[in-house]
Protein backbone atom coordinates (compact mmCIF):
# COMPACT_ATOMS: atom_id res chain seq x y z
CA UNK A 1 0.00 0.00 0.00
CA UNK A 2 1.22 3.41 -0.92
CA UNK A 3 2.10 6.38 0.88
CA UNK A 4 -1.04 8.06 -0.52
CA UNK A 5 -3.09 5.40 0.07
CA UNK A 6 -2.68 5.14 3.91
CA UNK A 7 -3.04 8.80 3.94
CA UNK A 8 -6.46 8.48 1.96
CA UNK A 9 -7.94 5.73 4.32
CA UNK A 10 -6.69 7.01 7.42
CA UNK A 11 -8.47 10.83 6.39
CA UNK A 12 -11.74 11.08 8.54
CA UNK A 13 -14.74 10.50 5.79
CA UNK A 14 -17.25 13.42 6.83
CA UNK A 15 -20.13 11.68 4.85
CA UNK A 16 -19.83 8.56 6.69
CA UNK A 17 -19.56 9.85 9.91
CA UNK A 18 -22.79 12.83 8.88
CA UNK A 19 -24.30 9.79 7.70
CA UNK A 20 -23.59 7.50 10.72
CA UNK A 21 -25.00 10.19 13.37
CA UNK A 22 -28.39 10.62 10.89
CA UNK A 23 -29.03 7.06 11.35
CA UNK A 24 -28.26 7.54 15.24
CA UNK A 25 -30.76 10.62 15.31
CA UNK A 26 -33.38 8.54 13.42
CA UNK A 27 -33.21 5.38 15.29
CA UNK A 28 -33.72 7.27 18.33
CA UNK A 29 -36.75 9.59 17.17
CA UNK A 30 -38.23 6.18 15.73
CA UNK A 31 -38.03 4.81 18.97
CA UNK A 32 -39.26 7.82 21.14
CA UNK A 33 -42.48 8.33 18.75
CA UNK A 34 -43.05 4.25 19.14
CA UNK A 35 -43.12 5.06 23.29
CA UNK A 36 -45.50 7.56 22.70
CA UNK A 37 -47.08 5.66 20.83
CA UNK A 38 -47.18 2.73 22.94
CA UNK A 39 -48.01 4.98 26.00
CA UNK A 40 -51.07 6.37 24.03
CA UNK A 41 -52.14 3.20 23.11
CA UNK A 42 -52.00 1.95 26.93
CA UNK A 43 -54.32 4.37 28.15
CA UNK A 44 -56.45 4.16 25.61
CA UNK A 45 -57.08 0.38 26.55
CA UNK A 46 -57.12 1.45 30.24
CA UNK A 47 -59.79 4.43 28.64
CA UNK A 48 -62.07 1.68 27.22
CA UNK A 49 -62.04 -0.71 30.34
CA UNK A 50 -63.22 2.19 32.88
CA UNK A 51 -66.13 3.01 29.60
CA UNK A 52 -66.90 -0.59 29.47
CA UNK A 53 -67.43 -0.98 33.79
CA UNK A 54 -69.31 2.08 33.44
CA UNK A 55 -71.68 0.51 30.40
CA UNK A 56 -71.89 -2.67 32.50
CA UNK A 57 -73.13 -0.73 35.66
CA UNK A 58 -75.82 1.17 33.82
CA UNK A 59 -76.93 -1.74 32.30
CA UNK A 60 -77.15 -3.02 35.50
CA UNK A 61 -79.07 -0.04 36.98
CA UNK A 62 -81.43 -0.11 34.05
CA UNK A 63 -82.47 -3.78 34.24
CA UNK A 64 -83.16 -2.93 38.12
CA UNK A 65 -85.32 -0.11 36.99
CA UNK A 66 -87.13 -2.42 34.57
CA UNK A 67 -87.88 -4.88 37.49
CA UNK A 68 -88.86 -2.12 39.70
CA UNK A 69 -91.55 -0.52 37.16
CA UNK A 70 -92.75 -4.16 36.18
CA UNK A 71 -93.36 -4.88 39.65
CA UNK A 72 -95.11 -1.58 40.01
CA UNK A 73 -97.39 -2.38 37.04
CA UNK A 74 -98.37 -5.97 38.39
CA UNK A 75 -98.22 -6.11 41.93
CA UNK A 76 -100.38 -4.30 43.98
CA UNK A 77 -98.48 -4.91 47.26
CA UNK A 78 -95.47 -2.82 45.47
CA UNK A 79 -97.86 -0.32 44.30
CA UNK A 80 -99.02 0.52 48.17
CA UNK A 81 -96.24 -0.08 49.81
CA UNK A 82 -94.06 2.64 47.39
CA UNK A 83 -97.16 4.79 48.29
CA UNK A 84 -96.83 4.67 51.38
CA UNK A 85 -93.15 4.98 51.85
CA UNK A 86 -92.34 7.03 49.47
CA UNK A 87 -95.13 9.25 48.78
CA UNK A 88 -96.89 9.34 52.15
CA UNK A 89 -100.26 8.42 50.77
CA UNK A 90 -103.26 6.79 53.20
CA UNK A 91 -105.91 4.51 52.95
CA UNK A 92 -109.36 6.45 54.02
CA UNK A 93 -109.57 4.48 57.38
CA UNK A 94 -106.03 4.81 58.49
CA UNK A 95 -105.07 7.15 61.28
CA UNK A 96 -103.04 9.59 60.92
CA UNK A 97 -100.92 11.49 63.48
CA UNK A 98 -99.00 13.99 62.33
CA UNK A 99 -96.48 15.40 65.21
CA UNK A 100 -95.48 19.38 65.38
CA UNK A 101 -91.98 20.10 63.81
CA UNK A 102 -89.14 20.19 66.84
CA UNK A 103 -88.27 23.84 67.60
CA UNK A 104 -85.04 25.27 66.62
CA UNK A 105 -82.27 25.10 69.12
CA UNK A 106 -82.17 28.56 71.07
CA UNK A 107 -79.39 29.18 73.19
CA UNK A 108 -80.56 29.41 76.77
CA UNK A 109 -81.26 33.28 78.15
CA UNK A 110 -77.82 34.44 79.49
CA UNK A 111 -75.98 31.89 77.81
CA UNK A 112 -73.27 32.40 74.97
CA UNK A 113 -74.19 31.30 71.69
CA UNK A 114 -72.72 28.31 69.75
CA UNK A 115 -69.53 29.00 68.03
CA UNK A 116 -69.41 32.44 69.96
CA UNK A 117 -66.07 33.77 71.49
Amino acid sequence: MTFAAQAESARPRPLRSLLSALLVFLVLFLATAALKGWRDLERARHREAELRARVESTRESIEALRRRVRALKDDPATLERVARDELGMVEPDDVVIVLPAPPPDRPAPGAPAPGGS
